[in-house]
């Protein structure tokens, strides 16, 4: 691994933007395969001091994610946030040069090849983007509409979409919910009727992060009349074909700068090839992509919230009332200091189910147990530290309003909190016998 962390170190020195190629240094094997000796991805030497999962590579990842950050997106995220979008196009061209849309993905596909705990950890890095529109774009294309297309996906469909997909060149979007069904992916109607080498499909989607920008979807669509866990699919659908019309982009309380759009099909006409995986196994696939999902969702509101409190302490040194600081209350400190508890709590969950995942286990019930605290943690960090920052906490000038607002779909997209907690009572048998 010290060999492999060296000329990561070496290409990140060089030049970050190429930073994906870096497996070809040295003729050294991939990184998957070193991770992936001894039947270990988290051996004891190579974990740092400071992390329960990430070796001395996983840092080196998020440095370089870092500067892409600090240079590429958070001085342009005022204007995107007033311009309620952000250039899609051009940002995923930036990130896909370095690697970072395809860390967990094929090499053979532009992919780095690596463990889900790297992505993770760039989730986790995505957090110190000032907004939450633009992560969560980014997990979209990451960790959304393609997990299931890069693990079941012909050879020739992974070419088509996964590829410009991991480099930055196509932005891809997920179409599941429908006006009438939200975390109730069962009851979705949108069809998808076979006629000969196509599907012909009518219906519509909503709430489609991306949809307003998006080259292509991801699209769960019902192709037979069976059962509604056994009759839906997942298909590849270009977004520029006929009959596929954006009907409005969405008018958010938060999320500004990423576009969500409402969708619909009349007619329209698609391969039968651009079918991930096999028919009728579409909602099976979705579950399995809603585990990397919920699990980003939640990496990455744990930095987010890390670095609200963090403003808040420093805001709170600064602000006097009643002639000492405020954050000279014991009352603020101790809710502060509970806070980053429950943060410090949810980085372990999130950690271990990483952990978990990553050697092949079902980590349902826990990451829907870390999107539903995060979702929740997420509510209680904003009201509370935005009390702290008082007046200036109800204007639109700080981040903690900015997040106060962007943090409240955690609870709702993904999985509403108590779709989370049905999981979790199915997972802990406690669901009625049917």
């Amino acid at each position: 691994m010290a060999l492999r962390v060296r000329a990561v170190s070496l290409r990140l020195t060089l030049n970050s933007r190429y930073f994906h190629q870096f497996a070809l240094l040295g003729g050294v094997r991939s990184f998957h395969e070193k991770a992936s000796a001894n039947s270990s991805t988290f051996s004891a030497s190579e974990i740092t001091s400071d992390s329960a999962i990430y070796t001395p590579a996983h840092f080196e990842i998020k440095a370089s994610l870092r500067k892409i950050i600090d240079q590429e997106i958070n001085p342009y995220v005022d204007q995107w946030e007033a311009d309620r979008q952000f250039p899609a196009h051009k940002l995923f061209k930036i990130l896909g040069s370095a690697g970072f849309l395809g860390v967990n993905k094929p090499p053979e596909y532009g992919g780095l090849g690596l463990d889900f705990s790297y992505s993770v950890a760039v989730s986790e890095e995505l957090g110190n983007i000032n907004c939450g529109g633009v992560p969560m774009a980014i997990g979209v294309q990451t960790d959304m509409a393609t997990p299931a297309l890069a693990r079941f996906g012909s050879h020739e469909l992974k070419k088509e979409f996964l590829l410009p997909s991991i480099t930055g060149d196509k932005v891809a979007c997920l179409g599941v919910s429908e006006v009438g069904a939200g975390s109730d992916v069962s009851s979705i109607v949108t069809k998808a009727v076979r006629k000969g080498n196509e599907y012909v499909i009518n219906g519509g989607k909503m709430w489609t992060t991306n949809g307003a920008q998006a080259d292509w979807m991801c699209l769960l669509a019902n192709t037979s009349d069976g059962p509604p866990h056994k009759n839906k699919s997942l298909i590849c659908l270009p977004m520029n074909l006929p009959g596929v019309h954006i009907a409005c982009k969405i008018d958010k309380l938060g999320m500004w700068s990423s576009d969500t759009a409402q969708v619909y099909f009349d007619d329209v006409h698609v391969p039968c090839r651009n079918l991930i995986g096999k028919e009728g196994m579409g909602f099976t696939y979705q579950m399995l992509q809603f585990q990397e999902e919920r699990l980003f969702a939640a990496a990455n509101i744990v930095t987010m919230m890390d670095n609200i409190i963090k403003e808040t302490i420093h805001y709170t040194r600064q602000r006097m009332i009643f002639k000492q600081a405020v954050l000279h209350h014991q009352s603020v400190q101790f809710r502060l200091a509970e806070l980053q508890t429950e943060v410090e709590l949810l980085r372990s969950l999130v950690y271990q189910a990483t952990a978990l995942y990553v050697k092949g286990n079902d980590v349902t019930k826990l990451a829907s147990m870390a999107k539903l605290k995060a979702g929740r943690l997420a509510r209680e960090v904003g009201d509370s530290c935005l009390q702290f920052w008082g007046g200036m906490g109800f204007t639109n000038e700080v981040l903690v309003s900015r997040f106060y607002r962007d943090s409240r779909l955690l609870s709702i997209g993904g999985g509403a909190d108590e779709v989370m907690l049905g999981i979790i009572s199915k997972y802990m048998g406690m669901l009625p016998q049917k």
